[in-house]
């Protein structure tokens, strides 16, 4: 499968150097860590958490936890809840259900970086299947994220 057109014309247009790794089909972000065998904690995944004002991105890496709250009040947005699947596929049509780039500008979605992610020399993301992955170095991370909102919104599950 090809990249989603949003996800690569985004890139092109901040003229973003990446890597594309496949890997075996995996249905959950810890699964393509083993498959692509790569640390969770350097593969970003997206939580997309949504309100009465529409949905907001939570970028985090994929060995932690979404801390709701802590979001919620760096975003400035109190109500929100996980989006459910349906709303997910809708926004992003390009994408295989389950598999959402941590990119969401490219789809106008209003995206938040966890701090954690940054502290990566290498960074891998879904790119809208279950088979491939993008690889990125800190350096472009950084700078395609660096216009987003950053903040510390994750934690370690055994806490």
């Amino acid at each position: 499968m090809s990249l989603p057109s949003h996800l690569t014309s985004y890139l092109e247009q901040r003229g973003a150097r990446y890597e594309i790794c496949t890997h075996d089909h995996s249905r959950s972000s810890a699964e393509t860590a083993r498959s692509a065998h790569v640390p969770a904690s350097q593969l970003a995944k997206s939580v997309i958490l949504q309100d009465d004002d529409g949905c907001v991105m939570a970028v985090l890496p994929a060995d932690r936890v979404l801390m709701v709250g802590e979001f919620s009040r760096l975003a400035g947005r109190y109500r929100l809840r996980l989006a459910d699947e349906d709303r997910i596929a809708a926004l992003f049509q390009d994408c295989e259900r389950g598999a959402v780039p941590p990119v969401g500008m490219a789809w106008g979605i209003p995206t938040l970086v966890d701090d954690e992610l940054e502290s990566n020399e290498v960074v891998y993301m879904e790119v809208g299947d279950h088979a491939q992955l993008l690889r990125m170095s800190h350096d472009q991370f950084h700078e395609l994220m660096r216009a987003q909102p950053h903040g510390s919104f994750s934690k370690s599950p055994m806490h």
